[in-house]
């Protein structure tokens, strides 16, 4: 087949130029299909052209075909791999993928080409935060997926031990809080909020299970001084009656009215914050501890902070429920 002469060479060049600009004002009115289209007739006619495969891969971007967006990107650099629209292309494509490490690496390479880019800058500060973002994002959401107190409890795990010294039976007591506590975390991920409730840790030899439910609403505990003192009462002779070795109570801080163990003055001061959370009581005849989780919003979700410890001589929720032995 003969080659084309100049004249014809010329003719087909003023045709990819015709196709290109009537797909950049098919692009302009939003009409990105047509575009896509009128860019892929030219490139039919000029396949080693970098600046058609940019503008498909801006038509495509915009249809939200990303893959063929993506591989017009790549094209275009391969066709010029100096021109920084090429990078600039396949960065904005990434960053619709949410792939913004790949996209910041694309655009760092564009500003490479083309220091002055004000449009590549604003890309690169907008994808540093996304990326950050995005990995603060998904540490929210290991955390919110993979809840791990007992990390938080080595010094209660070690008083407990001395206090039980020479028995077993404390790992039986520390697992038990660290499940309780573990199961209001999910809830409040869950719900952003818990049930007031006491949780009791049986004698699986002696207590008679059909009898007593090792779980106790105490919902209305916290309306009044009276309800509260009724409540601790009959926790007090529930742990009597059911042959309890410990229990831990469970309650939310917006479900308190009453002992509202946050507005202390002197040494009952709350040193810690106005956010929202919940208490965590933990009652034994040997030892007594308190814990507060508190709660914030971050990426848009619910996340519990890590435990802390409180002074339960100041901050008690309850009184003690055990008699001492």
């Amino acid at each position: 087949m003969a080659e084309s002469g100049p004249v014809e060479q010329q003719q087909q060049q003023q045709e990819v130029v015709s196709l290109k600009d009537k797909g950049n004002e098919y692009f302009k009115a939003g009409n990105y299909l047509k575009a896509a289209a009128i860019y892929t007739q030219a490139i039919k006619k000029d396949p080693s052209n970098p600046t058609l495969f940019s503008n498909r891969a801006a038509a495509f971007l915009n249809l939200v075909k990303l893959q063929k967006a993506l591989a017009d990107a790549e094209t275009t650099i391969s066709l010029n791999p100096t021109w920084e629209k090429g990078y600039f292309r396949k960065g904005c494509v990434l960053e619709a993928m949410e792939r913004y490490d790949d996209a910041l690496d694309a655009f760092n390479i564009a500003s490479q080409h083309n220091p002055q880019s004000t449009e590549v800058s604003r890309k690169i500060k907008r994808l540093t935060q996304l990326s950050k973002d995005k990995k603060r994002s998904e540490e929210v959401n290991s955390l919110r997926s993979n809840v791990d107190l007992a990390k938080h409890l080595d010094a209660f795990k070690s008083e407990l031990a001395h206090k039980h010294v020479g028995e077993e039976s404390w790992k039986d007591i520390f697992s038990f809080v660290v499940e309780t506590m573990e199961s209001a975390v999910k809830s409040w991920h869950q719900t952003s909020n818990v049930d007031a409730r006491v949780y009791y840790l049986f004698d699986k030899e002696k207590t008679d299970t059909e009898k007593y439910a090792p779980v106790v609403n105490i919902d209305k505990a916290f309306e009044s001084p009276h309800t509260h003192g009724d409540c601790v009462s009959f926790l007090r002779q529930y742990a009597v009656d059911s042959i309890s070795r410990a229990a831990c109570l469970v309650a939310p801080k917006n479900s308190i009215s009453y002992p509202q163990v946050w507005k202390g003055q002197g040494p009952r001061k709350w040193k810690h914050g106005q956010s929202d959370g919940f208490f965590v009581q933990f009652e034994s005849p040997l030892l007594r501890k308190e814990w507060f989780i508190p709660s914030s919003s971050e990426k848009g979700q619910i996340l519990c902070r890590d435990p802390v410890a409180l002074d339960i001589s100041a901050h008690e929720v309850i009184p003690k429920i055990f008699r001492d032995t």
